[in-house]
């Protein structure tokens, strides 16, 4: 797989920014589809209150969730639901059906085109990425590339869709992304109109922030949404054993919630982790001593895990650590002034 060639699509990659900003997504169905079923306005106001934006989080949602809803009946959310599964496919299909939807996915560039072949693509939609590994491997700097590259149009392995950044770190910095937009040739002040960005300051307004996402996904494109780390304020909020089984109920609601955005919105959702110092079995088996937190509640919310590590002098090793298709194997790349590369010996 090539790299990109910023050149060709400069005139593009502007013109899909500008319909970026100017066109509604008319993907999720909206809560006026509810109209017919006997629902009234107030009923989808108090839903949208609630954090029911779409048809489809209504669908996904079980009855008991909508219940608790003040101002919905069991009536009312029999109407609901009976209303959903005319309106959304729930039910089987076949292995041949389902090949060509996964066939037909997007998938957007890292910036490397060796990290891109070890995914197969890149980084792909309606699932969950989780990168992790110590500090300066690159974890947050794939974000930031990622958040660029996202906005490239899909004939040019983009995502063709905006990006919503919740960062628990105070991490992000405009200043990469003005810089990796010149490298490909967006205007870097359309390609930061295309990010929305929340600092997040404890678990519980991390929670939140996810409600306002499923409002702005309604109304526009994003094809990705970052969350740098998922885990850092459950680290520093939670601890010793006592507080475990709290943090990790707590963490797997936020991992659920992320996963349905994913279902919904079609859209990649790529958390970072940290990691710790562990001896025992696994880290032997992967001749390393740094597993990622999160233990069994992240290992199976996350589709692909990527374990980066630094690499002789300013690379970078990316390995994957699990995934239902990928095959095992490492990718080396760069971090440059213009985002993710290949090294340059290996271009």
């Amino acid at each position: 797989m090539s790299t990109i060639n910023p050149n060709e699509v400069v005139n593009e990659n502007n013109e899909n920014q500008n319909n970026l900003n100017e066109t509604v997504y008319n993907g999720p169905l909206k809560l006026e589809h509810l109209l017919p079923s006997g629902l009234t306005k107030r009923d989808l106001e108090i839903l949208r209150e609630n954090g029911y934006h779409t048809i489809e989080c209504l669908a996904y949602a079980p009855k008991k969730a909508l219940l608790s809803v003040k101002g919905i009946s069991e009536q009312k959310c029999d109407k609901i639901k009976s209303a959903c599964k005319e309106l959304v496919a729930m039910g089987f299909c076949s292995g041949t059906e389902y090949l060509e939807a996964r066939t037909n996915l997007i998938k957007f560039t890292t910036g490397s085109s060796q990290l891109d072949r070890l995914l197969q693509g890149g980084i792909e939609t309606g699932s969950i990425t989780e990168i992790f590994g110590e500090f300066r491997t690159g974890k947050t700097q794939l974000c930031h590339t990622l958040a660029v590259t996202c906005q490239l149009p899909v004939e040019h392995k983009g995502g063709e869709g905006k990006c919503l950044w919740i960062d628990t770190e105070g991490t992000f910095r405009p200043e990469r992304i003005v810089q990796i937009a010149d490298r490909f040739n967006l205007n870097a002040s359309d390609c930061l109109d295309n990010i929305a960005y929340a600092r997040g300051f404890n678990t519980e307004h991390q929670m939140d922030l996810l409600q306002s996402a499923v409002a702005m996904m309604t109304e526009s494109r994003f094809a990705l949404m970052i969350v740098d780390s998922a885990t850092a304020l459950y680290r520093s909020e939670y601890n010793g054993r006592g507080e475990l089984a709290t943090r990790q109920s707590h963490l797997g609601q936020f991992l659920r919630a992320l996963q349905k955005i994913a279902d919904t919105f079609g859209v990649a959702v790529v958390i970072t982790n940290q990691v710790m110092s562990k001896v025992d079995a696994m880290a032997a088996m992967f001749q390393n001593d740094k597993v990622p937190i999160g233990g069994n509640i992240i290992a199976h919310a996350s589709q692909t895990r990527l374990f980066l590590k630094k690499g002789r002098g300013e690379t970078r090793i990316c390995k994957i650590y699990d995934s239902p298709n990928l095959p095992e194997g490492d990718a080396t790349f760069s971090i440059t002034e213009g985002g993710i590369n290949d090294p340059k010996d290996e271009k």
